[in-house]
């Protein structure tokens, strides 16, 4: 049995005579790489933005949390509270006998 030969699309028959030539398909493979690799580059691009926008959202809550321990800090520190420590725990100032100068 004698298989018949297809008829060649027009279409696909002038892709093969003028475009993939020896003289375009090279510039053909540049300019796919060229393409490929702008959006390589855009993704990475893209990629680094959220990384970015993550870390700064994280130095934001930390700011946030150093504040609100800077507060503490000052809170436990106030005159009020030393004073309440002092009455708690028996505590007196010291008088010019216990302070040592040391030169």
């Amino acid at each position: 049995m004698v298989r018949k030969r297809k008829k060649q699309n027009p279409f696909f028959k002038y892709l093969s005579d003028k475009l993939f030539t020896s003289h375009t398909l090279p510039l053909i493979f540049v300019v796919s790489i060229l393409g490929i690799m702008f959006v390589l580059i855009r993704m990475k691009g893209i990629e680094q933005d959220y990384q970015y926008n993550d870390i700064a959202k994280r130095i934001k809550v930390q700011k946030i949390q150093n504040k609100e321990l800077k507060a503490k800090r000052a809170r436990e520190l106030s005159v009020k509270r030393l004073k309440a420590y002092a009455k708690k725990y028996n505590l007196n100032e010291p008088d010019e006998k216990r302070i040592i100068i040391i030169p």
